[in-house]
């Protein structure tokens, strides 16, 4: 099972993430996957505006 990371968290490396699900547990249809540099904070989903998690791409 991949890592999960929520929104708020900081990256713990640098790389590609895609959002896996909401962290309030609704569906989703986003296949939003971002660049992040080691450190930065998981932003929230770009398609919901809501807290996500976020695995590796």
């Amino acid at each position: 099972m991949a890592d999960k990371y929520k929104t708020g968290e900081n990256a713990p490396e640098s790389g590609k993430f895609k959002v896996e699900g909401l962290v309030n547990g609704n569906s989703h249809n986003d296949d939003t996957v971002i660049d992040i540099e080691k450190g930065e904070q998981f932003p929230p989903s770009s398609s919901s505006r809501e807290a996500a998690y976020w695995v590796k791409a």
